[in-house]
């Protein structure tokens, strides 16, 4: 037993809980401010009309227009506000944007729907995380800008779309979350961002499977996004890193191609010897290597697939969720352009939890990106180029 004052029954606290992490953010959410959350009730009091008067609670609206119920209500992604016109993205801090696009399975399709599922799911969490003490409705202006129309049965022109949709967000100084959607969005979501950077972009790349090789079955498909990415400039394979590659899903075409490249690969196996803090110092070194920015793709049948049933390529033997939420902080805390989360596929969920990950993957970053300083921006352009002419921008 330890020394110092006694607790009840006379026994002594141990461990000593002043100096846990549970105690300090607790102690933290003092200083967090409340403004916007107060206007929030306010606006839906307005907006959705007082209650009843048999209601005691005030703030309780007659239509939903906030937070609670959590079961109710319209779903953006966190109930955050749709902002229609896109063209005024750039007044805000983040957008999350739904990319609901699977013509690039070559398994069982279904994450077109990805988008909903996650936003249905995502109302029920609130916009607070204790451990970091950030409340996001205080920290940033938020919004859902909704989904990229992709052209069914046509994957050059749907990712056309998505480029020019990723470049206009991103060139507006507006933090984009890009929801899909299959894989093979990782080219065209990097290709809108790429001619932005004034240098080479850095991409951390956390899945089960190499997505390498040059084409699948004759096509761009989910098998293929970074051999396109990385022959773009100024995103070269030297500072693509992938992290939890293996199993008996990695197609030969993609390692002959990861070879040829000089690709940094950890597998699973190396993750589990190194640590998840190691893992994440050594993909950041390779991918800031001479890097102006880094962005971040994470597809979650990365993680075992006990876990994540809502998947197109279930795998086992891949990342505990509690692993790969550090390893996405640990990655985010260091600054990143841009993140997708790919491959969720509603039709094979149990419960939702496959979508519930990907929420608190995307949330989870985001918390880390405040907590750390790099959002909400002080300059929202600096460093961002306007960019040369593209294809997807006439």
């Amino acid at each position: 037993m330890t020394g110092g004052k006694s607790g009840p029954g006379g026994r002594t606290p141990d461990p000593p809980f002043d100096d846990t992490l549970g105690r300090r953010a607790a102690e933290a959410e003092r200083e967090i401010p409340t403004a916007r959350g107060r206007e929030r009730v306010e606006r839906g009091l307005e907006l959705g009309l007082t209650a009843a008067p048999a209601v005691g609670d005030r703030s309780i609206s007659t239509f939903v227009r906030g937070e609670l119920p959590h079961f109710a209500g319209i779903n953006t992604l966190l109930k955050l506000p749709y902002l229609e016109d896109a063209r005024r993205v750039g007044e805000h801090d983040v957008a999350f944007l739904g990319i609901p696009f699977d013509l690039g399975t070559t398994y069982r399709p279904g994450c077109r729907f990805g988008p909903q599922g996650i936003r249905r799911i995502s109302s029920l969490y609130t916009t607070y995380f204790y451990e970091l003490g950030v409340d996001l409705l205080e920290a940033v202006s938020m919004v859902d800008l909704g989904d990229v129309f992709v052209i069914p049965a046509n994957l050059e022109k749907s990712f056309d779309q998505v480029s020019r949709a990723v470049s206009h967000v991103f060139q507006s100084g507006c933090f984009p979350f890009l929801i899909g959607g299959d894989h093979s969005l990782g080219y065209p979501n990097v290709r809108g961002i790429a001619p932005h950077i004034d240098g080479n972009l850095g991409i951390v790349h956390i899945d089960r499977h190499i997505d390498l090789q040059e084409k699948d079955m004759d096509e761009r498909m989910h098998t293929t996004p970074w051999f396109h990415a990385t022959n773009i400039p100024n995103a070269p394979p030297s500072n693509l890193v992938q992290i939890g590659i293996g199993g008996w899903q990695v197609p030969r075409a993609g390692v002959v191609e990861a070879r040829k490249r000089g690709t940094n690969i950890l597998t699973m196996d190396d993750v589990e010897r190194l640590g998840i803090e190691k893992t994440a110092e050594i993909a950041l070194e390779a991918a800031w290597k001479n890097a102006k920015a880094v962005y971040l793709s994470f597809d979650i049948d990365s993680v075992d697939c006990g876990f994540v049933p809502g998947t197109g390529w279930p795998e086992p033997g891949g990342f505990l969720p509690r692993e790969v939420l550090k390893l996405l902080k640990l990655v985010a805390q260091e600054g990143i352009v841009a993140m997708e989360v790919v491959e969720v596929a509603p039709a094979y969920d149990v419960s939702d939890i496959t979508s519930l990950l990907a929420v608190r993957a995307m949330l989870d970053v985001l918390a880390a990106l405040v907590d750390t300083g790099h959002l909400p921006k002080k300059d929202k352009k600096a460093g961002i180029l306007p960019g040369e002419p593209q294809p997807w921008s006439a």
